[in-house]
């Protein structure tokens, strides 16, 4: 089964671009909430760092977990069809499904991580006045600069074209077709 097309991310590339990126939000995120929230005094403790940490890691896996969400809901494939787990070679965590979406729905599956584990963290932040939650945000919301990258991607595509989760690599294969594989309640 071949592709009509490939969207791949580079992540010889990517990385550079998406740590300045990582870089500049915390800057950004950081200074805006003192300017708006607290004024500027910072604090070392252990228990702000091992918060930072863990919900870093959290965070990270409920990301995963709103791909996943995205895919049933928006490409509405069957939960058996879903994969999720950490690719160490390649230093990520990642979430997949072996059935193709329409390129509509996966758009949406892309964003949605964004808004529950980037925005959402940063707005309730600021609201809590919690730092280390403004931070997490900032955090997420560069994690997900692959995510956009891809979504960017499929925005040049008809809605109509079949998108396949590569499970291995930060690639997706296009199909102008449903791929004979998948007809007939295929796996």
């Amino acid at each position: 089964m071949k592709a009509d097309r490939l969207i791949e991310l580079d992540l010889d590339a990517l990385t550079p671009k998406m740590l300045q990126v990582n870089l500049f939000l915390l800057v950004a995120f950081a200074a805006a909430y003192h300017f708006f929230v607290s004024p500027l005094a910072y604090s070392f403790s252990w228990i702000g760092i091992l918060y930072f940490i863990a919900g870093y890691i959290i965070l990270i896996a409920i990301h995963e977990f709103f791909h996943l969400f995205g895919f049933v809901v928006f490409g509405k494939v069957p939960i058996r069809s879903l994969r999720f787990g950490v690719n160490l070679a390649l230093g990520i965590a990642y979430a997949t499904t072996e059935r193709p979406l329409r390129n509509r729905a996966i758009r949406k599956a892309l964003l949605l991580p964004f808004w529950m584990t980037a925005a959402l963290p940063t707005v309730l932040g600021v609201w809590l006045q919690d730092q280390v939650l403004v931070l997490l945000g900032a955090m997420l919301a560069a994690g997900a600069y692959g995510d956009f990258v891809m979504w960017q991607a499929l925005r040049k595509e008809p809605d109509a074209v079949w998108v396949l989760d590569d499970p291995e690599l930060p690639r997706l294969h296009l199909f102008d077709e449903l791929p004979g594989k998948y007809k007939e309640g295929g796996p």
